[in-house]
């Protein structure tokens, strides 16, 4: 599948860390959504890059899929973050950065991708439970 694309990294089968197999960084440019790797959700360094005709056609395609971990979007264009940002179909955004976890934002993903949020004052609220108390009778 690989050696179809042009490639920006390199995905090998001998790399290993400590036991175990790891994929460098890789981005595979020109991808076409019928690939597996654009079908599923793979949880590694590969990305896989497209390209569009405009802003709708991508929004469309980024949210054509069963899964919501996490979208992207790079741009200079302040207006146009703030606009596709906001049509993503994903549990988390980054905007014109990579690493999206930290303790103190609540983490998780949409549709087949999780239900429920880690992290945050909101991570706590699958352990609790709510009560809901309704006196009457008081003067």
């Amino acid at each position: 599948m690989a050696h179809q694309f042009r490639l920006n990294g390199l995905i090998r089968p001998d790399n290993f860390i400590d036991g175990q197999r790891v994929a460098a960084a890789t981005v595979l440019a020109d991808a076409n959504p019928q690939m597996p790797l654009c079908c599923e959700e793979t949880l590694g360094p590969v990305v896989p890059l497209f390209r569009f005709d405009d802003e709708a056609e991508a929004i469309r395609a980024a949210n054509d899929t069963p899964f919501g971990l996490a979208s992207y979007c790079y741009s200079h264009d302040v207006r146009r973050i703030d606009r596709v940002a906001r049509r993503l179909g994903a549990g988390n955004v980054g905007i014109d950065e990579g690493p999206l976890a930290s303790e103190a934002a609540p983490f998780g993903g949409v549709k087949k991708s999780g239900y429920g949020r880690e992290g945050s004052k909101y991570g706590l609220d699958d352990y609790l439970s709510i009560n809901y108390l309704c006196q009457g009778g008081l003067e």
